[in-house]
């Protein structure tokens, strides 16, 4: 690849129940975006909506959609109109009662490239996604785009190193994971500073272990008991956060990364060298309790 750096545009944002209304929000976020000279648009997780799996309620599966189908058709006019590659996160209905929480790529030319499904699905107090989504089962997935090769992930799948090393030695340039993640609105200050601390950390650490730029969207605004902490980052291939969003407001921003930075930590940190994969085996079990 003969141009080592990328322009990424990072799409934080409120959502409401309005779905049509979301739906051009965000398509003036990624105008926005292309306008400040981003080359990949990266949104936020479930952006149609609000998060709807903070209850179990069957009246939200009629927020699903095939994929490819509407909003990868009008995502896909949008990235050959602005010339940018669009990470867009998408509630799938693969068939009638299986749905998955899946993102699909659009490439610059407005070529639907293909999507991931979410790994990791988790079953917590406002996140009952487990009611929603089956678990993906197309791997973990690389797209090669115009500006880049792009490892996506969703969400949950941050705090699993082993999903960004498996994407990473994939050929991934840099890990995108688009995210919906926030405190309970009447959460202490410090606990909040904890949560958002770890879920930052986590990601950075997958920038050291692969030596590869993260880049994470996250909404913002408050729906129902959540507040949605925003805090969209991106960090270099050694873990060093080179741009930090707002917690309360909505912010595109755009951030260059460089390519030839990885290639420089890999070499002087030869992580990727000095793997014993002939001792890894066991992390195929669930627990080592037999041995």
């Amino acid at each position: 690849m003969a141009n080592k750096t990328v322009k990424v545009g990072l799409v934080q944002l409120s959502c409401s129940a309005d779905v049509a209304n979301n739906l051009e929000k965000t398509i003036t976020g990624v105008r926005e975006a292309a306008a400040q000279g981003a080359q990949v648009v990266v949104l936020q997780e479930l952006f149609r909506s609000l998060y709807f799996c903070d209850v179990e309620d069957y009246e939200n599966f009629k927020l699903a959609e095939s994929i490819p189908g509407p909003s990868t058709d009008t995502f896909g006019a949008l990235a050959k109109e602005l010339g940018v590659v669009i990470v867009a996160s998408l509630f799938e209905k693969r068939a009638e009662g299986l749905y998955h929480n899946t993102t699909a790529v659009l490439d610059a030319d407005g070529t639907y490239l293909g999507k991931y499904r979410k790994m990791h699905i988790p079953d917590d107090p406002g996140y009952f996604e487990k009611f929603y989504f089956t678990p993906g089962d197309l791997g973990y997935k690389v797209f090669p785009t115009k500006f880049g090769n792009i490892g996506v992930l969703i969400c949950w799948d941050q705090w699993y190193p082993e999903a960004a090393r498996i994407t990473a030695l994939k050929g991934a340039d840099f890990l995108v994971y688009p995210t919906a993640i926030g405190w309970h609105k009447d959460q202490d200050g410090l606990t909040n500073d904890e949560q958002y601390g770890a879920w930052q950390t986590i990601q950075r650490s997958h920038a050291v272990a692969n030596g590869i730029p993260v880049v994470s969207v996250n909404r913002c605004g408050i729906e129902g008991d959540m507040k949605f902490w925003g805090g969209s980052f991106v960090s270099n291939p050694f873990g060093r956060v080179v741009f930090k969003a707002s917690h309360e407001e909505e912010q595109i921003h755009v951030e260059e990364l460089d390519f030839a930075g990885s290639d420089r930590y890999r070499t002087h940190w030869p992580f990727l060298r000095d793997r014993r994969i002939d001792s890894y085996q066991p992390i195929t079990k669930r627990y080592l309790d037999e041995e």
